[in-house]
C-alpha cells in the first residue's frame, strides 16, 4: 500500500500538469483570434491613427565629398585622414620598393623621375634640343621686378585657364539655366564661390598686369627695331585680354550683364561702315538674346583661348630669338 500512493500522486500530478497546459493553450488561442477579428484590426489601425508618425528623414547636400555613411560630416576631417594616413601609406610603401630595388639590383637606387626622363630621352633624343631652350642664361638686368609683369600676365592666363575648367563642369549657357547655375555654383559647390572670384580678380589682374607690360615696354623703347613683331603681337594679346573679360562679363546672365553687354555690343555697333556688321555678328541679330548667350559662351571658352594660346606661343619665341631689350 505504501508504494501504490507515491506512484498514485504521482501520476495524479502529471495529469494535474497536462490540464493546465491544455487550458493554457486554449486561452493563447482564443486571444489571439480575439485580436485578428475586423473589431480588434479597426480598434488597432485607429490607435495607429493616433500614433504620431516618423519624421521624414533630412534632406542631404547634393555633395557627395562629405557624405560618408549617408551622412554629412565636417570637410576637413576625411580629407585630414587622407593626408596624413595617405601620406604615410606611401612613404612607407616608396621605403620598401626604394629597399627592394637596391638588395635586388645590387646598385645605388635612381629616381623615377630620372628613370623617367632617360627613358623617352633615349627613344626621342629631347635633350638636345631642351638644353637650348634651356642654357640661355637671363641678363642680370632684366632680373629686376618690372620685367616680370609679362610673366605674372602669362601666370594668371594659367590660373585663369584652371579655374574656368572648373567653373565649366557647372555652368549651363542657356537662357533657363544661365543664372541658376551661377547661384548653385555659389552656393552648393564646395568652395565654388572662392573658384569664381578667384576667376574674376584673375581677369582683371590679367587686364591691369597687360597693361603695365605694354607700359614698361613702350617707356624703355622695346618695341623699336628688331623687335615690331614682338610689339604687334603684344598689342593683338592685349585686345584679346579685353576680349575675355567683356565676353565673360554676359556669362551670369543677370539684369547687369544683360545691359552692359547692350551698351558695349552699341558701342561696337557705331563704327562707321561696319558697325552694324559687328552688332549683328555679335548679338546674332539686333536683340541681346540667348542666341548671344551662346555666341559669347563659345569666344570666351574656345575662340579666344585658342588665340590667346597661339599669339603668346609667337611671343614667347620671338623674346627667346631676340633677347630682354636693354633700358635705355
Amino acid at each position: 500500500m505504501d508504494s501504490i500512493r507515491p506512484r498514485a500522486l504521482r501520476l495524479a500530478l502529471i495529469l494535474a500538469g497536462a490540464m493546465l497546459l491544455v487550458a493554457a493553450g486554449f486561452g493563447l488561442h482564443g486571444a489571439t483570434a480575439s485580436a485578428s477579428t475586423p473589431e480588434a484590426a479597426l480598434a488597432g489601425a485607429g490607435e495607429a491613427t493616433l500614433m504620431p508618425s516618423a519624421p521624414p528623414p533630412p534632406n542631404q547636400d547634393t555633395c557627395l565629398s562629405c557624405h560618408i555613411a549617408g551622412e554629412n560630416k565636417n570637410l576637413w576631417t576625411p580629407l585630414a585622414r587622407w593626408l596624413v594616413f595617405g601620406s604615410f601609406g606611401l612613404v612607407f610603401a616608396f621605403g620598401v620598393y626604394r629597399s627592394a630595388s637596391v638588395w635586388t639590383g645590387r646598385k645605388p637606387y635612381k629616381p623615377l623621375v630620372n628613370r623617367a626622363v632617360a627613358w623617352v630621352d633615349e627613344r626621342y633624343e629631347l635633350s638636345p634640343l631642351l638644353s637650348k631652350l634651356a642654357a640661355k642664361p637671363v641678363p642680370r638686368f632684366a632680373m629686376k621686378w618690372w620685367y616680370c609683369l609679362g610673366g605674372i600676365t602669362a601666370f594668371l592666363f594659367v590660373v585663369q585657364g584652371i579655374t574656368g575648367i572648373m567653373l565649366a563642369f557647372y555652368y549651363k549657357p542657356t537662357a533657363a539655366e544661365a543664372y541658376n547655375s551661377i547661384l548653385f555654383i555659389e552656393n552648393e559647390v564646395r568652395f565654388g564661390a572662392a573658384i569664381r572670384m578667384i576667376h574674376h580678380w584673375a581677369t582683371n589682374g590679367m587686364i591691369v598686369m597687360c597693361i603695365a607690360h605694354m607700359l614698361r615696354v613702350f617707356i624703355m623703347g622695346a618695341y623699336k627695331n628688331p623687335r615690331e613683331l614682338n610689339w604687334i603681337s603684344g598689342v593683338v594679346l592685349l585686345l584679346l585680354t579685353l576680349v575675355f573679360g567683356f565676353t565673360g562679363y554676359l556669362l551670369p546672365w543677370d539684369q547687369r550683364a544683360y545691359w552692359a553687354t547692350t551698351v558695349g555690343t552699341d558701342i561696337a555697333g557705331s563704327v562707321p561702315a561696319v558697325g552694324n556688321l559687328i552688332l549683328v555678328m555679335l548679338r546674332v541679330g539686333w536683340d541681346v538674346s540667348e542666341a548671344t548667350l551662346g555666341r559669347f559662351y563659345g569666344l570666351h571658352v574656345i575662340v579666344t583661348p585658342l588665340l590667346t594660346l597661339a599669339f603668346m606661343l609667337a611671343h614667347f619665341m620671338m623674346i627667346r630669338k631676340l633677347g630682354v631689350a636693354r633700358p635705355l
